[in-house]
């Protein structure tokens, strides 16, 4: 099911129209239905709350106005990340120099005035 701040992208008619982040999740008074609320991600925003079964949630279709809908979480897709390659120079020892500074001591003493 998907859960609070995931990404739904919706379909109607199974042409995608929209996505969506999911806001919240609250059961009804009937058993296995939810209040879903949704940020629709197109422009305006706009907030809408649908009451739905579990299966629904989990991309069942279901039919709303008439029409076919259905949700489905939108996973990030994995990035084949390039593996670094090996650094011959961590082998060498590298030395390092240590600079130490002379302790400087300020004295302060009263101005004059």
């Amino acid at each position: 099911m998907a859960k609070v701040n995931d990404v739904v992208l919706i379909y109607l008619e199974d042409a995608p129209v929209s996505f969506a982040r999911v806001e919240s999740i609250l059961p009804d008074a009937k058993k296995d239905w939810y209040h879903i609320k949704l940020l629709m991600l197109n422009i305006p925003l706009q907030v809408v709350t649908w009451i739905l079964k579990g299966d629904y949630i989990n991309g069942g279709q279901f039919n709303m106005n008439g029409k076919k809908m259905r949700m489905e979480k939108v996973e990030s897709p994995v990035e084949d990340l390039p593996l670094p390659k090996p650094d011959n120079s961590s082998n060498k020892k590298i030395t390092k120099n240590i600079i130490s500074f002379p302790t400087v001591k300020k004295t302060h003493e009263p101005e004059s005035g």
